[in-house]
């Protein structure tokens, strides 16, 4: 939801790394993107298998109308900085800063595991 803007990115690459501004360029997420979250009481391996279709298709069709690569590696590497911090946030190892919306989850999770 929060992406990261040109200077984060090139801020991030070393500083001696050839073509960090073109690799920065690449790393942009204007950030705002719809997403969606599916909590389950239990985890079956129907409920599993579910969810697993559900992204895979979910995925592919955005990719296709939006005219996307539905698996673009920098995305792929953004959602790994943002996952690990929300983890570190479920896991109560934080205190980073989450957007209203994603707290809101943090939340909600932490209370259904009382």
């Amino acid at each position: 939801m929060q992406g990261k803007t040109f200077d984060e990115c090139y801020a991030d690459l070393p500083e001696d790394m050839p073509d960090r501004e073109v690799i920065a360029a690449h790393k942009v997420m204007p950030g705002n993107k719809p997403s969606n979250t599916l909590l389950c009481d239990e985890l079956s391996p129907f409920n599993l298998g579910s969810l697993v279709a559900l992204y895979e298709h979910k995925v592919f069709v955005q990719g296709a109308i939006w005219g996307l690569n539905s698996f673009d590696q920098w995305g792929v590497e953004l959602g790994k900085v943002l996952g690990n911090q929300v983890l570190d946030a479920l896991q109560g190892t934080s205190n980073a800063q989450l957007d209203s919306s994603t707290q809101d989850l943090v939340n909600r999770y932490r209370d259904a595991q009382l």
